[in-house]
């Protein structure tokens, strides 16, 4: 393996000098490693990028004070704990930040972070391993006195577990959801209405788990209807401190996963406060340390029922920070060097709205199928009061076909919601990527749509509106004046002037 090493001026923070932890590998690729980065710099510590072949070029090699190559890739060398290892002890990192995806919510990397004398930034093995077992999640739950769905014991294999999944739902009645037991990001679920569908429904579950997860276990919920996702990021040092960051809505999602996140929650105050308060409960019962996310289904009369827990830094964290003004990445690594955090409770003041957006290279009109392959040819972002970006895409970026297609985050602040919404609305019509589709033009269409403006939806909104995938293509006149602006930006003339 090559180390490949790109110097920069030492940022002098005082805050750094009495956290053990000087330098950190971040232990992922694209849009998060970049977000991550930025924080560690501002934190005053030195940020180690590891990279496959494919990511040679990508922006977080290049934002990091020192890059290490970790294998030829794809994928399988940011799945790989011992060349992770290998890098941080390499490059001489005290830390490794996993982000979110690949070996985040993996057990295996902080336990041998520990083993090699690093600090892992999140909570502990035990932690991950434990919740991530969603039947253990929700045992702890009800120790910890939080309200649950009904749902049934782990199935046994086989025709014994249809068996019991029928009387189930003989009990509770149709809806249910089927979920595995390591399931975790929306995947893993499956909505079944009647009992005709249920063996079948179960025999393919219980394949997808093996194949996802390599763990085939399932449990059953009764499924409620029409109801709202809402979360709670929650923080909690090894003193025993916890405190919530409040509650975001995360409700708009295409088979259960996340397209739209907004902060807060949209519930009433008095129902936001008690969710709050609950998720902390669960989190100081389980003696939770580092960022977590607690997450739970509120029924129409805002009744809440808890979910599972997820153990590591969100994708939707940004907008948490929008409303609340607190890094979340900064304070996760001041926990993992043993401080303990800087904010009471009663210092957390969240006030306005914030929206964000997932700016995917995909085609949303074919099933949001992914532009692998395809090339940027231009790239103008919006910007302005309110705006915040968080990607690695730019003029000339090529869609990966190893990775996935996210390109950018589009995060909008408003103090009002009609005020983050006509934000959100004026940063969509500004926003200019030629080449790959994207899910732009289908997002353009949601933010018009009433129920989205009137803050009416829940987990079923996109199947409800099938209108939204109706949007105009994007202008091809349009497409051709922004590659002709951007071959007369890059050649410095017009190559079409005679």
């Amino acid at each position: 393996m090559t180390t490949i090493f790109h110097e920069k001026n030492e940022t002098s923070e005082d805050a750094v000098n009495d956290n053990p932890i000087k330098k950190v590998l971040v232990a992922n690729r694209g849009e998060i490693a970049v977000r991550l980065i930025r924080a560690v710099q501002e934190e005053g510590m030195r940020a180690v990028a590891v990279f496959e072949t494919p990511d040679a070029a990508n922006r977080h090699v290049s934002l990091a004070d020192e890059a290490v190559w970790i294998g030829p890739g794809p994928r399988q060398d940011y799945l790989d704990i011992d060349r992770i290892i290998w890098a941080a002890q390499k490059s001489g990192c005290q830390a490794v930040h996993p982000g979110y995806g690949f070996l985040a919510e993996n057990p295996l990397l902080p336990a041998a972070c520990e083993e090699a004398g690093l600090f892992f930034v999140g909570p502990p093995a035990k932690s991950i391993k434990d919740l991530g077992d969603k039947t253990t999640a929700r045992r702890l739950a009800v120790e910890a006195g939080l309200p649950l769905i009904p749902g049934s014991p782990v199935l046994p294999p086989g025709e014994e577990g249809v068996a019991a999944a029928l009387t189930f739902a003989g009990k509770h009645g149709f809806p249910v959801m089927i979920k595995a037991v390591a399931g975790g990001g929306g995947r893993g679920i499956r909505r079944v209405d009647d009992e005709k569908e249920l063996p079948a429904q179960i025999r393919l579950a219980e394949a997808e788990a093996e194949s996802s997860f390599g763990d085939g276990r399932l449990y059953l919920e009764k499924a409620l209807d029409k109801p709202r996702h809402v979360e709670v990021q929650v923080l909690g040092d090894t003193s025993g401190n916890v405190i919530h960051l409040g509650a975001r809505n995360c409700s708009i999602q295409r088979r259960h996963q996340k397209l739209v996140e907004v902060a807060p929650s949209l519930l009433s105050p008095e129902a936001e406060e008690k969710i709050c308060a609950a998720a902390v409960t669960y989190a100081r019962h389980l003696g939770y340390v580092n960022a977590g996310t607690v997450e739970f289904l509120v029924d129409a009369d805002e009744n809440f029922y808890f979910l599972e827990i997820n153990t590591r830094l969100q994708v939707e964290h940004t907008v948490t920070e929008a409303v609340c003004g607190i890094d979340i990445v900064r304070r996760m690594l001041r926990i993992a060097g043993g401080k303990p955090l800087d904010i009471d409770q009663q210092d957390v003041f969240c006030r306005g709205y914030a929206i964000e957006m997932r700016i995917n290279a995909e085609d949303p009109k074919k099933d949001f199928f992914p532009e692998s392959g395809k090339t940027v040819a231009v790239y103008n972002s919006p910007g302005g009061p309110g705006i915040r970006l968080d990607g690695m895409v730019y003029q000339g970026y090529r869609i990966p076909t190893e990775y996935d297609s996210l390109l950018v985050k589009l995060t909008v602040y408003g103090f009002r919601w009609e005020e983050a919404v006509s934000r959100l609305s004026r940063a969509l019509k500004n926003f200019r990527i030629v080449g790959p589709k994207t899910t732009i033009p289908f997002y353009r269409a949601l933010v018009s749509e009433p129920e989205f403006v009137a803050r009416r939806f829940d987990t079923g909104y996109i199947d409800r509106h099938p209108e939204l995938f109706s949007y105009r293509e994007q202008e091809r006149e349009e497409a051709r004046i922004a590659r002709l602006l951007a071959a007369i930006h890059h050649h410095r003339k017009n190559p079409f002037a005679f």
